[in-house]
């Protein structure tokens, strides 16, 4: 069945789904969508949720699939897509940034919390992947965010500085901070922006390349494909992650609490477990799903402990 608007999963009759757009603090217009369930009672503010997408992503992907379902919880739900990509607005498109993106949720907190119909004493956040870091990330600054779920969450600046699972050597740092300088000589004197190799892979080899297949099944294929979402950004925007951490600061997120939900296979599992205090940063370990099941298997997100989670923590 084709879905509309590229969305990769079907609405239910049970929710209805609103564009939206808002400015951020850098003046950046956000597209958005608002879900809703359709017999909400707007005479009564309800708790919120914003929803961030995987790095790479957008809101008609996974951050979809997640307020579809949790809209019919009884929760007002927000999706965007981040600044200077998907539908939103901002030139150089693909570009990211750590403090953009870290934006990106503070303003939807800021939309959330000025409409009638939201109690904004009950606003958390919930991100996928590269927006798990982010969330957390605008949390430890923001205490407007009451309580933070995370999904298959990547600390994109450990990435960029370390490589994935450390294997970037200070000599290849080094290489290749030299090879982003020199391209910011070039694009300065007008040469198209230059993207990094793109992360979910087109041709799936999972033999040599286990990672770039598991991203590929789900963005190259129809299962994830959206148009907008080409698992690549600019290569210029990599030093920005390396020069500042995204999670330095998430002690000040005490005593509001975080649930970082991760697959008990995950690849990316070590950027939850390093992070996770046991106190109020707990982990939430789903049996034998991988990094990318989070996305979007309705069957494998565990929707009812999110649920419980929120209702214990947005009060």
């Amino acid at each position: 069945m084709a879905l509309a608007d590229n969305y990769i999963f079907e609405l239910s009759d049970n929710v209805t789904r609103t564009p939206v757009n808002y400015l951020t603090r850098y003046g950046i217009s956000i597209s958005a969508d608002l879900y809703i369930a359709a017999d909400f009672d707007d005479t009564k503010p309800a708790p919120a949720l914003v929803i961030g997408a995987p790095y790479g992503g957008v809101k008609e992907q996974g951050p979809g699939v997640y307020a579809n379902e949790l809209a019919q919880r009884g929760f007002v739900v927000l999706t965007f897509d981040p600044s200077y990509n998907g539908y939103s607005e901002g030139e150089t498109r693909h570009l990211s940034s750590p403090d953009v993106f870290v934006e990106d949720f503070h303003a939807a907190v800021d939309f959330l919390g000025t409409r009638p119909f939201v109690d904004r004493e009950k606003i958390g956040a919930l991100g996928i992947c590269g927006s798990g870091g982010f969330a957390l990330s605008a949390a430890s600054v923001d205490p407007r965010i009451k309580a933070i779920a995370t999904a298959s969450m990547y600390d994109i600046s450990r990435m960029h500085a370390e490589g994935f699972g450390g294997s970037l050597t200070e000599e290849d740092r080094k290489a290749q901070l030299a090879q982003i300088a020199e391209h910011r000589y070039a694009e300065f004197e007008g040469e198209p922006a230059t993207l990094t190799p793109r992360g979910a892979l087109l041709e799936l080899d999972a033999e040599n390349n286990p990672v770039g297949t598991e991203f590929g099944e789900f963005y190259s294929r129809p299962r994830g494909y959206h148009p907008n979402s080409i698992a690549q950004f600019t290569m210029t925007s990599g030093p920005s992650f390396m020069n500042f951490p995204l999670l330095d600061k998430i002690d000040w997120i005490a005593p509001r609490k975080a649930m970082l939900v991760m697959g008990e296979v995950a690849h990316s599992a070590y950027f939850s477990e390093d992070v996770a205090n046991g106190e109020n940063i707990t982990l939430h370990v789903v049996p034998g799903a991988n990094h990318v099941d989070l996305y979007d298997k309705t069957d494998v997100i565990p929707f009812d402990a999110i649920e419980s989670f929120f209702n214990d923590n947005l009060k």
